[in-house]
């Protein structure tokens, strides 16, 4: 008799609304590359099929559809609704579940998780470094897992790294410390860029708008430029040292595409950066 084999697929998470980072944190881009194209890639080369998790209004966004997708069908249960949709459409296979946000996650790690796996039981996850907590977001949950989970949501739960715990889940230590830290807010990307700045020289190109002194001071009220400024503090720093700017970064805001922003949050191509001196009078 022929043993039945399953297909071990891949589930890249990117249906979060990235809020404490400002921007899609699917596309922010490390080394040249979104951190969704990357990842997407990663966990294609190490199952049978990938796909990328979204929300129903992120469907059509143009760099989710170029790549097979599954659209959660619960709301409000944050990760657990793409594992969950994921489940529902091939409940026989067993399931590579990955964050979008993990920029040093490496091919190896996977590879490890996935020959180190408990087939028998429900799940297999690394154990972070930081707590010795499971990380249900670089995570293989295999078939036998689907009704548990199901039930486990249904009972009006939506933690996955609880639902681990309780199943007693097989935990692995991570082949080195940094491969699941994963980038959550503009601190968090700051870092990650400093980590990365040696081999991360990308340019972008992005239009920026000057006000009061330093118009004055520009000789020019905007201008487009290409930059490998990977921050507004790092941009500032750049204009200063090209115009002379004359008012620390403190004394100034900063908007983002007609937002104000954190001088810290990522920046992409395209982006329009507005630096606001104080406003003089009382």
């Amino acid at each position: 008799m022929t043993a039945v084999v399953t297909p071990l697929l891949g589930l890249l998470l990117a249906g979060g609304r990235s809020s404490r980072m400002r921007r899609d944190k699917a596309a922010l881009q490390y080394r040249g590359r979104t951190q969704l194209e990357a990842a997407y890639d990663l966990l294609a080369r190490v199952t049978d099929k990938a796909y990328v998790s979204v929300r129903a209004d992120q469907a059509a966004d143009p760099l989710r559809s170029r790549y097979p997708q599954i659209v959660d069908q619960e709301q409000h249960v944050g990760p657990l609704a793409g594992i969950l949709a994921a489940q529902q459409r091939h409940p026989e296979a067993a399931w590579l579940v990955l964050a979008c946000d993990l920029p040093f996650l490496d091919e190896a790690s996977l590879r490890h998780l996935d020959a180190h796996r408990d087939r028998s039981g429900l799940a297999t996850a690394y154990r972070s470094s930081h707590d010795g907590l499971p990380e249900p977001l670089c995570a293989v949950y295999e078939p036998s897992s689907g009704v548990p989970l199901a039930h486990y949501a249904a009972s009006g739960r939506n933690c996955p790294r609880k639902f681990l715990i309780e199943q007693s889940a097989k935990l692995l230590e991570p082949l080195h410390a940094a491969a699941l830290d994963n980038v959550n807010s503009t601190t968090d990307y700051w870092q990650t860029m400093q980590t990365l700045s040696a081999t991360d020289a990308s340019t972008r190109t992005l239009r920026v708008q000057y006000f009061a002194l330093l118009r004055e001071q520009a000789g020019r009220s905007d201008e487009s430029l290409s930059t490998s400024a990977r921050t507004p503090a790092e941009l500032y720093a750049e204009l200063t040292t090209k115009y002379g700017f004359t008012l620390p970064h403190e004394m100034l805001k900063v908007a983002v595409n007609a937002e104000f922003g954190d001088w810290n949050q990522p920046l992409q191509g395209g982006d329009a950066v507005v630096f606001i001196p104080p406003v003089a009078g009382g």
